[in-house]
């Protein structure tokens, strides 16, 4: 792919089904179009392949129209009207998508034609409708609406949290920073303070859980299944593993990567020189050097990584160019911002758009990485036939944004011009992922111990949690005095409330992305064409294929995870040289 002299800025695709004019206001508006679909005769492959793009324009409408008013609401939670216009949407138009969707699944997989449609993508498509019909239920509808609706809460919570440090009131993520300093009394004060204002709102967090528990129990119930995670194994359409892979990824985690956690442990405690490593000495530079700087703007934030991606190949350059000239990005943190942050699809125009809250650490650096690899993701599927060949799996779509984490590196010198500073931040880097996969583990095992034990107490959660995260942390942290903090660690977790079953696809994707990064370090050219190889198949394969496309194994074994993690410790290796 070469780079063109004048940035195309792509256009919304055309819509000769419902008009270039159609502006939803009410669900009045467009239910017309669901019925045309609903009723429509299919008298042949023609009729069948257009039924599909016109369903596709819908959805692709709908979804872009959706994806605005979460944006707005998340870079603004405080503003009633943006509140209200999301609501709107999930009261009011998801519960009839939900009917209709169900009706239009119901009318095509029985089609005569159906065995016609050989181009790449529709036995996935197929295969995800099927499933859709099979777990539907009319009486989940309202359950799911109320979800969605409670869901938002967490956001609410966490993005009104506020500290006060030195007189300024800052966001958690602001006062964060702080965890870098040399001072060790600074990050006490700061990692009491955000832990102190978690802690202040854990029983509100408490009882949105047990809400969103018994809810999730129940639409899992109402559709058949034992419990909500062989619902929502069925629901993502996770067809490629089961529970049991999970189980097994938690084992091989626990005995491959564990072990390795100790042995940081041990050199931070050693190189500090404290007689006790405490919760916040984790983000400090062990040799006491001031923090890392990679910016000071997200603007500076945004111009870097730019030129770093088009180092790598000028078009990933140009992806971020294009949303920076459509203004398709939200990147600094401030108050009353969601917390966390996302690249959001847009189906319509297919230019994401992405929402951060940089302050100006390395770990933001690494966010917007992160988040442009999933705009990459989200570019190079844009010309795809139907909107549901565009919408991968979690575990493909966290390949695409961890790999560009890793085969990035290379250019990290946009960020520091310190020889010493760039092998500091790789560093890092590579000793947070090795910290990723142990995390992954326990979120994804608490999560599998609240569903298949809907009735647990808020205590009984509380003592999951505490035996479930000594399986996959260091021994050598001291939190004697801190418990009631260490208790409720799982809070600050989104996934946990807003996207459940969500966090086991990062461990399965990190673990791509290093054969990604490993692949690249063995022959650039090769890798990077594997790597896009694989984004380009959008979800028109298994997830299986998209991997063996990138020339990766899709693999949970204790085996190949011990391979990966030594590859990762032979370059720390060299860069601690």
């Amino acid at each position: 792919m070469s780079n063109q002299e004048t940035l195309h800025i792509p256009t919304r695709a055309k819509r000769p089904f419902i008009g270039e004019e159609f502006d939803l206001k009410k669900w009045d508006d467009v239910q017309p179009f669901f019925e045309n679909l609903k009723n429509r005769e299919i008298n042949s492959l023609e009729e069948l392949k257009q039924w599909f793009s016109d369903r596709s324009e819908i959805e692709s409408y709908l979804s872009e129209n959706f994806a605005w008013r979460y944006i707005r609401q998340t870079c603004d939670t405080a503003n009633t009207g943006l509140i209200n216009a999301l609501q709107f949407f999930i009261t009011e138009i998801q519960p009839k998508l939900a009917e209709y969707g169900n009706a239009l699944d119901k009318k095509v997989v029985d089609n005569p034609f159906l065995g016609e449609l050989t181009e790449p993508g529709f036995a996935i498509t197929l295969r995800g409708m099927k499933k859709a019909i099979e777990i539907f239920r009319d009486e989940n509808i309202p359950l799911i609406t109320e979800m969605q609706t409670e869901e938002r809460k967490y956001g609410a919570i966490a993005g009104a949290m506020t500290v006060t440090l030195d007189g300024e009131e800052m966001t958690l993520q602001r006062a964060a920073d702080r965890l870098q300093s040399t001072d060790r009394n600074v990050r006490e004060e700061a990692w009491r303070a955000i832990s102190g204002r978690r802690y202040d709102d854990h029983a509100k967090l408490d009882e949105l859980l047990n809400k969103l528990v018994s809810l999730r129990n129940q639409v899992g119930v109402n559709a058949g299944f034992s419990n909500y995670r062989d619902y929502m194994f069925a629901a993502m359409g996770r067809f490629d593993y089961t529970p049991q892979d999970c189980f097994n990824f938690h084992a091989s985690v626990k005995k491959a990567v564990v072990p390795i956690l100790n042995e940081m442990a041990a050199e931070r405690k050693a190189a500090l020189q404290v007689e006790a490593l405490r919760p916040w000495d984790t983000k400090v530079d062990p040799k006491g050097l001031p923090p890392l700087k990679p910016f000071e703007t997200g603007e500076e934030l945004l111009d870097k990584t730019i030129r770093a991606f088009s180092r790598l190949d000028p078009f990933l350059g140009d992806c971020l160019r294009i949303m920076k000239t459509m203004k398709h990005l939200d990147l600094e943190s401030r108050k009353g911002k969601a917390p966390g942050g996302y690249n959001y699809p847009l189906d319509e125009i297919g230019v994401p758009f992405i929402f951060m809250n940089a302050t100006s650490n390395l770990r933001d650096m690494v966010t917007l990485l992160h988040e442009g690899g999933h705009a990459v993701h989200s570019l190079v599927t844009r010309d795809l036939a139907l909107n549901s060949f565009k919408h991968t799996p979690s575990e493909v779509a966290e390949l695409a944004s961890m790999s560009m984490e890793l085969i990035t590196m290379d250019f990290w010198d946009e960020f520091f011009e310190n020889e010493e500073d760039l092998k500091r931040a790789k560093i890092t880097h590579l000793e947070s992922i090795i910290e990723t996969l142990p995390w992954v583990a326990t979120v994804d095992k608490f999560q599998h111990w609240m569903y298949e034990h809907p009735q647990h107490t808020p205590e009984q959660r509380t003592d999951a949690w505490k035996g479930i995260y000594e399986e996959f942390t260091d021994s050598v942290m001291d939190w004697s005095g801190l418990e009631n903090f260490k208790k409720y660690l799982w809070q600050r977790q989104l996934h946990i409330y807003e996207v459940p079953f969500y966090y086991i696809e990062y461990g399965i994707a990190q673990l791509g992305a290093i054969g990604v990064w490993k692949n690249y370090r063995e022959n650039r050219e090769k890798g990077l064409k594997g790597y896009l190889d694989a984004l380009k198949l959008g979800y028109t394969a298994t997830i299986g294929e998209i991997y063996q496309a990138a020339n990766i194994p899709f693999d949970f074994s204790e085996r190949h995870i011990a391979e990966l993690m030594q590859f990762v410790r032979d370059e720390l290796a060299v860069l601690k040289k």
